[in-house]
């Protein structure tokens, strides 16, 4: 079967990792795809912050995340104690943007896979970063200017398996 057919089969949503760090040249691989990833009128305006797992600023957004939805004591945080997060900010105003982050973030996701790490997309965190402490860590995460996040990824060695999800062909595909 081609590498990239199986890795988006086999891909599923990692919710638990190993304390083992990703090498250097994991984290340039998963960056280069991201990089890689097309953006309309090849714009290339998405920015990507990496977070190490112990960065004190993912427990603040951790934080005001669980603030904004009332919750006292999350079994997890956010990203599963991952080693690494990256977080894709993503130039306003311009409308193909967080189709772009999407896609980059897509990217990373088989690029890690194909590596034989563990990924989670990320989007529960987008109030907290983009609420009344956005300016605060826009300036913290140093995102460029007139950028705001769009999404986030963690990535890292598996400690837990999934079976990726199943889906129905016959409702979820519309032939004409």
């Amino acid at each position: 079967m081609n590498h990239t057919l199986e890795a988006i089969q086999k891909r599923s949503s990692t919710k638990g990792y190993t304390a083992e760090a990703l090498s250097d040249s994991e984290l340039e691989a998963l960056l280069q795809a991201a990089l890689q990833a097309p953006t309309a009128t090849n714009r290339q305006e998405i920015h990507f912050t990496v977070l190490k797992g112990e960065h004190p600023l993912l427990g603040e957004i951790e934080a005001e995340k669980n603030r904004l939805r009332n919750i006292t004591a999350p079994e997890h945080n956010f990203y599963y104690e991952a080693p690494v997060v990256i977080l894709l900010s993503a130039e306003e105003g311009f409308h193909w943007s967080r189709v772009d982050a999407g896609i980059a973030v897509e990217n990373i996701s088989l690029a890690a896979q194909s590596l034989g790490l563990g990924s989670l997309i990320i989007g529960c965190i987008y109030d907290a970063l983009t609420g009344e402490k956005r300016e605060y860590f826009s300036r913290e995460l140093k995102l460029p200017e007139n950028h705001a996040f769009a999404i986030a990824i963690a990535v890292g060695h598996k400690a837990v398996e999934k079976t990726p999800h199943t889906y129905n062909t016959e409702t979820q595909v519309t032939y004409l």
